[in-house]
């Protein structure tokens, strides 16, 4: 056979490979969001639910304070530029072995895994680096509440619930003044698990 002849044998595989690229790569970027570059609900959950395997993962819930009077008071622009620069922050805080991921408007999650038990420290770091003014939009002052739960306290529980208890501490974040608080170990708050539900319903 003819170098031109297997040259023209093998054009289709070529094409169905470089099909099948495009399409992977298509479903990466399907799977981040335009404005932070951070993962989307669905391509967070996938990754977090892998590095769930993991004892020590701890899971953090992200919301920025007062986030409708930025957009109110200095327009969106200035309000995508907080976002973006919290979605970059979070993500070189919780470093490549975790996952980042913006589920909607003001709201960000992660997962990382608490190797060397410093979580309380590089979280309290994280919360003290979020509230810094954004670059380029100094008139921007805002903070951002921090929630977190370490997997090991509730062994039995899926992504959702533990998402649900970063959640509660977060909203109790909300009321101290350095923005960051531990899960409770007991019972989830009916009124938290309403709450994520309503939130996904409208996502």
């Amino acid at each position: 056979m003819s170098p031109i002849t297997l040259a023209a044998a093998a054009l289709p595989a070529v094409a169905w490979v470089v099909h099948i690229m495009w399409m992977v790569r298509r479903l990466h970027t399907a799977r981040r969001d335009p404005l932070t570059g951070l993962w989307t609900r669905e391509g967070f959950t996938r990754r977090a639910r892998r590095l769930l395997r993991d004892k020590r993962a701890v899971v953090v819930l992200a919301d920025v304070d007062r986030f409708k009077q930025v957009n109110d008071t200095h327009g969106h622009a200035a309000g995508d530029a907080l976002l973006a620069a919290v979605a970059g922050r979070l993500a070189h805080g919780v470093g490549r072995d975790g996952v980042v991921g913006r589920l909607g408007g003001d709201e960000f999650a992660a997962v990382l895994v608490d190797r060397d038990h410093t979580a309380p420290e590089r979280l309290a770091t994280l919360a003290r680096v979020l509230a810094r003014p954004v670059h380029g939009a100094p008139e921007v002052h805002t903070t951002v509440s921090l929630g977190w739960v370490r997997r090991s306290d509730h062994p039995g529980e899926d992504l959702s619930a533990l998402l649900g208890r970063a959640d509660e501490a977060m909203y109790a974040a909300k009321r101290t003044p350095h923005g960051l608080r531990r899960a409770r170990i007991g019972r989830l708050l009916a009124s938290v698990a309403g709450r994520r539900s309503g939130r996904r319903g409208a996502a």
